[in-house]
């Protein structure tokens, strides 16, 4: 045992063995209270028959989801399937260009000027790189602000359009359609159904089918969009849209609009301009300006506020657009020769006016000048001497002595297109204008205009009926007259017998001769102008007197050719002077003695002065038709006036207003220029006249007429 000597302390394993006595402890950190937790109370089960009912419905739920999704995914497929379908068959852009029909024809007046058009215009293709900036953007502005951003079907703007039509009380596709410009564009190719004319009667036919709005048809359109943009960039799309829009007057494209309405290209059109034509998309033919150029205008302002709202110009541009509004050119507002431009439609061949299928250019004979004084000088007459609401029409015709046509009114409403023509489809009886016909034959005989008639009460007997007692318009009678005076005072007893005196198939023959159309009478009364005419052969006819006795055709073509073609296909050839009708010696007399009716007679109206004036009234049976045809040594001029019906004129004679009509454009187309004579020649007295008598009358001595002649001095 080792050891110091010290007792040790014992070895104690104090962390194995505990000891006796425990340490005393720390107390424990007290613990925070717990959060006391919410308690929702359960929501009670839904009982027996609540969950007997929702059950089923739950599960219908999930069959009906299951279904639907699953339809829709295979329509989605059919869809995209017919769109490449579609996108498959879609020709060359550039081949959808022109889809027109039919051609175009443009008449150009006799100085060459553009006046009139017909068909359908194409002014020549455009894209949207060449067309104006400005109307690129009114156009996407106006009519589809999201077309870059859809795939040519815009849910967004369908569901707009429904919801717009069902608060205006309207069915969900009736009125807005939602069409984007990829839509429009595939009507407007009729989802590429080409135009066959033994399914459709003509194109209008196949256009009002190309736009029915049916719900199959709309499915159709959807999916030919879809292909479109399948097949076609953005721009190519806008291409064809931009080609073959219609826009109102005939014109098919903006290039032909830009033309028609402003005279300059696509190209050139300032934002006011551009404004315009988008703004017609809506409504072509009511918002068109040559209608109505304040609608226009108006329509304008609101596609300018859309331009600028999308920001394709600025607020500055935007009030000097609508404080300069666009306004129609020279031509399109002049908007003359309606009637003229129908006329040289009908008269032409078919096949190059009516249903060409070419572009056609027409040079006329119009005379713009002339034509504006006519249509001024017939509502000038209405509205000063016509009372307020008077049905009564009036028509004009102006030409040269050639028969060439130089103005043409067919009808009060001068702006008329396609309307009833008075001048040219009007058969009237002519009345006592007839009765130069009646003197021309005469004097083709050797008669002299001193030649004197009896002017008595006397009658003629017919067959099966009471004899025909014939009367003046004044129901007097004046005894012994010469064919100069009878003829400027309009007597009615020395033109039947004068008629009778050469003959009346003589007397058909000689107003056939100068254009007289039509069955002619065969009685005596041929001489009272009881046959029909139109005012057009009625007015030639006195340009055969004018031009020295020979027949006139009257024309308005003078050429005919296509478009970018110098080559002369047609001419008026066969219009013009024909053969001689009388000597031309009888046709100056003639000349004369209708003078005489300007200057002493019924014509006396129509007076202008410093100018030889040649004419006739007529006035029909009735009062139902009134006639002022007359002449200058440049220009026969004739003027009709009556009812569409045939009613009786109150207080209106040929020497009445068509006098006053006549002299009114007369007097515009005359103004500033030198006054030109009548051809005629003044006959001399013979040395002894003969007398013509009434039936049962007695021949005065001819002693005693040429004493009345010196003392009348005739």
């Amino acid at each position: 045992m080792s050891g110091n000597g010290k007792k040790r302390s014992p070895l104690v394993a104090d962390r194995r063995y505990p000891a006796k006595t425990a340490a005393k402890k720390k107390p424990a950190p007290k613990k925070k209270p717990a959060a006391r937790r919410k308690v929702t109370p359960r929501k009670a089960k839904p009982s027996g028959l609540i969950n007997l009912i929702l059950t089923p419905v739950w599960w219908l739920t999930r069959i009906l989801w299951a279904f639907t999704w699953r339809v829709g995914l295979v329509v989605s497929l059919i869809i995209a399937g017919f769109s490449l379908y579609f996108a498959a068959q879609m020709p060359a852009m550039a081949d959808l260009i022109d889809g027109r029909t039919r051609g175009s024809v443009t008449m150009t007046d006799l100085t060459g000027e553009v006046f009139a058009w017909r068909g359908d215009q194409f002014g020549g293709m455009v894209t949207t790189e060449t067309v104006s900036p400005h109307l690129h953007n009114a156009v996407v502005a106006t009519e589809d602000k999201r077309f870059y951003r859809h795939f040519g079907v815009s849910p967004r703007g369908i569901a707009s359009a429904v919801r717009i039509n069902l608060r205006a009380g309207r069915g969900p596709l009736s009125g807005n359609g939602g069409s984007t410009l990829t839509q429009q564009t595939a009507k407007l190719l009729c989802l590429g159904v080409p135009f066959d004319p033994n399914r459709w009667e003509n194109e209008r036919a196949y256009e009002d089918d190309c736009r029915q709005g049916s719900l199959w048809r709309k499915a159709r359109e959807a999916v030919f969009a879809v292909g479109m943009e399948i097949a076609y960039t953005k721009e190519e799309i806008l291409t064809i849209y931009l080609n073959r829009a219609y826009l109102g007057a005939s014109s098919r494209g903006f290039e032909a609009a830009a033309q028609r309405y402003f005279g300059i290209s696509a190209a050139e059109v300032n934002p006011a301009q551009a404004a315009m034509l988008a703004g017609l998309l809506t409504a072509p033919s009511v918002n068109a300006p040559t209608r109505s150029l304040e609608r226009a205008q108006n329509r304008a302002s609101v596609v300018i506020g859309l331009m600028a709202d999308q920001g394709y110009i600025s607020a500055a541009e935007a009030q000097n657009a609508r404080d300069n509004p666009a306004t129609l050119s020279e031509a399109a507002r002049a908007r003359t020769g309606g009637f003229f431009a129908d006329w040289v439609m009908a008269s032409g061949p078919e096949f190059f006016t009516r249903d060409t299928t070419e572009d056609v250019i027409i040079r006329t004979t119009l005379d713009q000048r002339i034509q504006a004084a006519a249509e001024e000088a017939l509502i000038e007459v209405f509205e000063r001497d016509v009372r307020e609401g008077s049905e009564a029409q009036a028509a004009i015709v102006v030409m040269s002595a050639d028969g060439a046509v130089r103005a043409m009114v067919g009808g009060r409403n001068i702006n008329a297109t396609g309307a009833f023509n008075r001048a040219t489809q009007a058969l009237r009886q002519t009345g006592s204008a007839f009765k130069p016909f009646i003197y021309a034959a005469a004097l083709d005989l050797g008669m002299s205009p001193y030649d004197l008639i009896d002017d008595a009460p006397t009658c003629w007997d017919r067959r099966g009926s009471p004899p025909w007692c014939p009367e003046n318009y004044d129901r007097e009678f004046i005894g012994p007259i010469s064919m100069v005076d009878a003829l400027a005072t309009s007597r009615n007893i020395p033109a039947i017998l004068v008629s009778e005196e050469v003959g009346r198939e003589l007397v058909r023959n000689v107003a056939a001769g100068f254009g007289i159309q039509g069955d002619l009478a065969a009685g005596p009364a041929l001489a009272l102008g009881v046959s029909e005419s139109t005012l057009l052969n009625m007015t030639g006819a006195f340009a055969g007197i004018l031009n020295g006795g020979s027949a006139v055709t009257p024309y308005g073509l003078v050429d005919l050719r296509l478009m970018g073609d110098d080559e002369v296909l047609m001419d008026a050839q066969t219009a013009g002077i024909g053969e001689r009708i009388v000597r031309e010696d009888a046709a100056r007399q003639l000349t004369w003695m209708m003078s005489k009716v300007v200057e002493q007679g019924t014509g006396q109206r129509a007076r202008i002065n410093g100018w030889q004036i040649a004419g006739k009234t007529g006035t029909t049976q009735g009062s139902r038709d009134a006639w002022f045809i007359g002449f200058t040594g440049d220009y026969v001029t004739g003027v009709w006036m009556g009812y569409d019906d045939n009613r009786r004129l109150t207080g209106v004679t040929g020497g009445g207003l068509p006098a006053t009509i006549w002299q009114e454009t007369m007097a515009r187309v005359l103004e500033g220029r030198q006054p030109t004579p009548l051809p005629m020649t003044i006959p001399q007295r013979p040395a002894g006249t003969g007398l013509l008598e009434s039936r049962g009358g007695e021949v005065v001595d001819e002693a005693i007429i040429n004493l009345l002649e010196n003392i009348l001095g005739n």
